[in-house]
């Protein structure tokens, strides 16, 4: 059983049957139970058009579940627009289902949800695992989802910002369970740009794979966390890194910068440094400016001020940190929140300048502030690194 083109194909056999009129919540459960049927037959009798019978499956399910709960008039209409067996539409639907997936009515983590199904085709047991939720609640999630964008046109316009937002969301919650939401990520996004021609879509792919290629580098075989300057270049995947610059180069020749183009920017200069001290900060510090430019995040500027610390030396870095910790005064947008990761910047920069002290002591904050236990502990090592040296 081919699962990559079962999944390839569930968008546009989605927008085929919305497209013929078919209620997108009802339709996405026809397609998923021509998925369901799809694993059960092809082992045996694979069909010569998956897509024709994908489609062929899927409307007859949905007229099925419409004879239970419709008028009869209407029920004879839509069995009389069933269309005789053959080839699928060549119409490709699937940007118009990622704009509905990314709709703003939907909360982040349900458009991301409603994404990964209607989307990518994963099984909501799928996403569920890949959440560490239960099916149950991850059901729900995505069943409220449904019934919020049913209503909505097709047809409608979409935002691409939204949809590349979601698709980010998706890259960065990595892996857990038995999906690899960052490769899912990878695997949308080149879909999408097959079907949209738009530089910040071609910025996100090559901001993933660049990103992507530095993955089994990331951590030690106990698990740890392994910082970027640290980390075994030699398995960093060039084959991706190759790709990735190759499809940011062709995106920034259009002189449309955007935010994911630049981020890619400075993905690439790291991984075209032979080594971490080789790294062109200084340029690296050009495109944080750009960053800045264009979003003005805080958390842009907290990267920023990590540039700086290494192209222009540590208390360049800590003012810039000063500059941004003025900027979040109470009262600015975003005040009272705290920023993730400035606590261990700050040691990290505190190190640089020889204050191992404060930086023990930041290190340690840090530890209790961050969200995950690989980043928890890797701050806690650094921390008593620092308090070992200073007992010598």
């Amino acid at each position: 059983m081919n699962e990559v083109l079962l999944r390839s194909l569930t968008p546009s056999v989605l927008g085929i049957l919305v497209r013929r009129g078919a209620d997108f919540a009802a339709a996405e459960d026809a397609v998923q139970d021509a998925l369901v049927e799809a694993v059960r037959v092809w082992p045996a009798a694979p069909p010569r058009d998956p897509k024709g019978w994908l489609v062929t499956v899927a409307w007859r399910r949905f007229l099925d579940a419409t004879r239970a709960d419709t008028a009869r008039r209407r029920r004879e209409d839509l069995v009389d627009e069933e269309p005789e067996p053959g080839p699928a539409s060549a119409v490709d639907d699937t940007l118009q289902l990622y704009f509905l997936c990314a709709h703003p009515s939907l909360t982040q983590a349900s458009a991301v949800a409603l994404t990964l199904r209607a989307v990518g085709g994963l099984t909501t047991r799928q996403i569920a695992r890949a959440y560490l939720v239960p099916e149950a609640t991850m059901a729900q999630r995505i069943s409220r989802a449904k019934r919020t964008v049913s209503g909505i046109r097709f047809d409608r316009p979409g935002d691409v910002s939204t949809v590349l937002r979601v698709l980010y969301l998706v890259f960065n919650e990595g892996y857990s369970g038995d999906v690899d939401l960052a490769a899912e990520a990878i695997r949308l996004t080149r879909q999408l740009a097959a079907v949209i021609d738009h530089p910040e879509v071609a910025g996100l792919l090559a901001l993933m794979l660049l990103h992507h290629a530095r993955r089994a580098a990331r951590t030690a075989p106990d698990g740890s966390l392994v910082p970027l300057a640290e980390q075994d270049r030699g398995r960093w995947d060039t084959g991706a890194i190759a790709e990735g610059i190759g499809i940011l180069q062709a995106a920034l020749a259009r002189d449309r910068l955007g935010e994911f183009q630049a981020q890619a920017a400075i993905a690439a200069l790291h991984a075209d440094a032979p080594t971490a001290g080789e790294t062109d900060w200084v340029q690296i510090v050009e495109w944080y400016d750009e960053l800045v430019r264009l979003t003005d995040s805080p958390v842009v500027r907290l990267n920023r001020a990590v540039a700086v610390g290494e192209a222009d030396g540590p208390r360049a870095g800590l003012a810039a940190l000063a500059a941004l910790d003025d900027a979040a005064s109470p009262g600015s947008p975003g005040s009272g929140h705290p920023l993730p990761r400035r606590t261990a910047v700050a040691a990290y920069l505190h190190e640089r300048d020889g204050d191992l002290e404060t930086a023990a002591r930041l290190y340690a904050d840090a530890a209790h502030q961050a969200t995950n236990l690989a980043e928890r502990d890797h701050l806690t090592r650094q921390a008593a690194r620092l308090n070992a040296r200073r007992k010598r």
